[in-house]
């Protein structure tokens, strides 16, 4: 699955909680979204007046709810392909070492084959 196809299919499934995304899938659409934030973050220094305000900032939230239930449905089918529920994505509210904990669970391998949660996805068979 190339780059444009994995952020395809994350988009095409928006709020889709079901089912399974692989590893590939789910590391595209982190690092994209992180190059965004980090390119708005930047345009946001860069654009920032005395009092502290941006226009790029406006742009800057706009994009983040738009990425929210996409983020976080890509988030539970990740989950889904390791064969756990969904609701281990909660633990990134645990303070100082919840994200770290989701993070590195993001990144390990997906059951593979068949589990509960349907078929293995296309590019990890």
């Amino acid at each position: 699955m190339s780059v444009t196809d994995s952020l395809k299919s994350t988009l095409s499934q928006y709020a889709t909680f079901t089912g399974r995304a692989s590893q590939r899938e789910w590391a595209v659409w982190f690092v994209a979204n992180f190059a965004i934030g980090i390119v708005l973050g930047a345009l946001t220094s860069l654009t920032m007046s005395e009092t502290g305000s941006s226009p790029v900032s406006i742009l800057s939230g706009i994009y983040g709810l738009a990425i929210f239930i996409p983020n976080l449905a890509v988030m539970v089918r990740r989950f889904h392909d390791q064969d756990r529920s969904g609701w281990f994505v909660l633990l990134g509210l645990i303070p100082f070492v919840g994200s770290l904990i989701v993070l590195v669970m993001l990144f390990m391998s997906g059951s593979p084959g068949p589990n509960k949660y349907g078929l293995a996805p296309a590019d990890q068979a």
